[in-house]
């Protein structure tokens, strides 16, 4: 593979119903490249929890996914609401989610920290009232 492969989804906000469409379509991508199990089950759950904050949080956005020799690196933009503070956001269990998301089961805290724990390296780069871009590597 010389020249990288990028993948390009749209994240609709708020339909709870598609939301992790996008991961599973970059697991089963992934699969066909033949990128090992261990680097599938990382990328497709940072790319999942990335998603599913997207939705919850920011009003969908976009999700791009570039597979190189070297690396699969995630970029989530989205135009949300910004994150006020990414100390806090980053701890475990730490949550802005409404009850009624939590009532769907989602906004335990741990959506930013699995997608650290699963990835080589994160940068978060947010504005508040004018959104987000999360920048992750898995390395190959």
């Amino acid at each position: 593979m010389s020249d990288p492969l990028v993948f390009h989804f749209d994240v609709d906000g708020e339909n709870f119903t598609s939301a992790g469409q996008a991961s599973t379509q970059v697991k089963k991508n992934l699969r066909q490249i033949g990128l090992s199990p261990d680097i599938i089950r990382r990328v497709s759950i940072a790319m999942y929890e990335g998603e599913i904050n997207m939705v919850i949080h920011a009003s969908g956005g976009v999700a791009d996914v570039t597979v190189t020799e070297e690396y699969v690196e995630i970029v989530l933009k989205d135009k949300g609401p910004g994150i006020e503070s990414v100390e806090r956001a980053m701890q475990e269990g730490f949550s802005t989610a409404t009850d009624s998301i939590r009532s769907l089961g989602f906004g335990a805290g741990m959506g930013l920290p699995n997608m650290r724990r699963y990835t080589d390296s994160m940068e978060i780069d947010t504005v508040v009232g004018v959104g987000t871009t999360i920048t992750m590597r898995v390395n190959l």
